[in-house]
């Protein structure tokens, strides 16, 4: 994206982040700034993780400064190698780089541990031996104080003594937690006597079975960013409360740095669900093939389906960075992506539905090529030749028998433009013995080559086509929204979330046929099918067996969807 301008770079307008960030750095109180991205690697990345990566990395990158990549590996039950690189691609994918700074919490789990006894030793923690459903009902309401546990006046030697017991296994799961002494009656639930530690017989997939005791994020995550000096811990709203606690932790343990939070809103974006468990429902249902499927809101799925990380980025920036919460509307990241590609995408005739025609009056086994542009928005691109013959192929949505008033596309004695190529008229219609349209004999003017008559007659249509004898055949898988709702969640009590999908959300059609020009492009290769939309070679795309995915249609289709959906009170 060269010769335009580069919207995926940071945004004009300075949001509050960036203003504490170079206030901090002017008035001395940090002189690097250091930031960190802490995924959980018990799932794939989805596109709601793109506003976090983006301001984790981007503002600190704008600075000088430097960002971490560090795995909250603190829950073995969930966690899997192949997500933790999944997620490294992801982040790499969208233009990020950690260098040196890949770290996990599991690297802090001896000096989390040392001072965990700290606080222990303080009078600041104490071993818990009520269960689950004992500490969610000792915890109280917002609106009623929260009970401390009966076995909160263990004495130091004791808790010191249960803890180290519990870290060499001698308890099993849920007998026993390790909880800061706070205050049960603050406002602030976070605040009432915290969970530090459970017991987990679980093996770690970095740690092996050293251990059976891991830290809560709670009280990993702010000493993990105090070790690693970051000095601005940027995280969603949905953990203002925890910002309490996070302070809590940091000043109450030996450790040098004192790093802030501050919190954002979270990127929600309509017909779409970023819940990783109900992400997870739809694959183990079989409604979607895996993590990467394009209709999925992963990154992954984006990176299949065709999507640049320049797009995103640009959609990231374009929505600013606030304190309120909102939902996005989907078309915003699809415009963003349209805007890049129909600067920089190169045009290619692809006919999805074919319906054959022949032209009568064209001499049999003969051809010509035809120059058609190759992107109108980048004359420098050029031309490209494109081969016409008798035996043609448009969509058979272009034609109609008996066609309503405003279909101007072909008919029965109708005239109209073949893109690049001539005027054709529809003089006959053939039929099998099902009564289907398997053939328009038509005739064309010789005289309105490179689609303009020299006595000044008009048509109302121009069509895309495709060489019968020089056409590619190709599998084109049109991908849409996964939802038809714009709030994919909301239902009745008792109703099945599932209900709200979308059930055109894949369409498959084989048989495609393609200009020639398609026939040796690569995995990877991205372009605009003229009047169908931005498509890309999928990764199931072989050498004579090409598969396109559909990126985004040329425009929103969506807008009238949702005025409908209105309009039937169903929004």
């Amino acid at each position: 994206m060269s010769d335009m301008t580069d919207k995926s770079a940071a945004p004009e307008k300075k949001d509050f982040i960036r203003k504490i960030m170079d206030e901090d750095l002017e008035a001395g109180r940090v002189k690097t700034i250091v930031t960190r991205f802490p995924p959980e690697p018990n799932g794939m990345l989805h596109i709601g993780h793109s506003k976090a990566i983006v301001i984790d990395f981007g503002t600190a990158e704008e600075r000088g400064g430097y960002t971490y990549l560090r795995f909250d590996d603190t829950n073995p039950t969930t966690e899997d190698t192949m997500y933790v690189e999944s997620i490294q691609r992801d982040v790499h994918w969208l233009g990020f780089d950690w260098g040196d700074r890949l770290r996990f919490a599991s690297d802090y789990f001896d000096q989390l541990y040392e001072w965990a006894e700290v606080l222990i030793r303080d009078g600041k923690a104490y071993v818990d031996s009520l269960n689950e459903a004992e500490i969610r009902e000792h915890r109280g309401t917002v609106k009623q104080a929260g009970e401390r546990s009966r076995y909160a006046d263990r004495s130091i030697e004791e808790n010191l003594d249960l803890f180290r017991r519990m870290k060499a296994g001698e308890f099993p799961d849920g007998s026993h937690t390790l909880r800061a002494r706070i205050d049960m009656a603050n406002p602030n639930m976070k605040m009432r006597d915290p969970l530090i530690y459970r017991i987990r017989h679980a093996h770690h997939h970095r740690t092996g079975d050293k251990w059976c005791i891991y830290p809560m994020y709670d009280y990993a995550h702010p000493l993990s960013d105090a070790i690693e000096g970051i000095t601005h811990s940027l995280c969603t709203l949905e953990f203002e409360n925890n910002r309490e606690v996070y302070d809590w932790f940091v000043e109450n343990v030996p450790c040098n740095a004192r790093p802030r939070q501050y919190e954002f809103a979270r990127l929600n974006i309509s017909y779409t669900v970023m819940s990783k468990r109900k992400l997870l429902e739809l694959i183990e249902a079989g409604i979607v093939d895996g993590w990467d499927d394009p209709r999925m809101p992963t990154l992954s799925a984006y990176r299949r389906r065709g999507y640049t990380p320049t797009a995103i980025r640009a959609f990231v920036n374009s929505i600013g960075v606030s304190k309120a919460n909102s939902i996005v509307d989907k078309m915003q990241l699809e415009n963003a992506q349209r805007e890049e590609l129909n600067y920089t995408a190169p045009r290619r005739m692809a006919v999805l539905e074919p319906l054959k025609v022949v032209l009568t009056n064209y001499p049999e086994g003969e051809e010509e090529h035809l120059e058609a542009v190759n992107n109108p928005e980048r004359p420098e691109d050029g031309v490209r030749n494109v081969p016409f013959s008798r035996e043609l192929y448009i969509e058979r949505e272009d034609f109609m028998e008996d066609p309503p008033k405003k279909f101007f596309r072909l008919a029965p004695g109708r005239e109209v433009r073949l893109r690049y190529a001539y005027f054709i008229t529809c003089e006959e219609v053939v039929k099998d013995a099902n009564g289907t349209i398997t053939e328009l004999r038509c005739t064309y003017d010789p005289a309105t080559r490179g689609g303009d008559a020299p006595d000044g007659r008009k048509v109302k249509a121009t069509l895309h086509w495709v060489s019968a004898g020089h056409a590619v055949e190709a599998e084109v898988r049109l991908y849409d929204h996964l939802f038809a709702h714009p709030n994919p969640l909301s239902v009745k009590e008792g109703e099945d979330w599932k209900q709200n999908l979308n059930p055109t959300s894949l369409v498959t059609l084989k048989q495609c046929k393609l200009e020639p020009a398609l026939m040796e492009v690569d995995q990877g290769y991205r372009c605009q099918f003229e009047r169908k939309g931005y498509f890309y070679v999928d990764q199931d795309s072989k050498p004579g067996a090409l598969v396109f995915n559909r990126i985004v249609t040329l425009r929103d289709t969506w807008a009238k969807i949702e005025k409908q959906l209105k309009h039937q009170g169903k929004l």
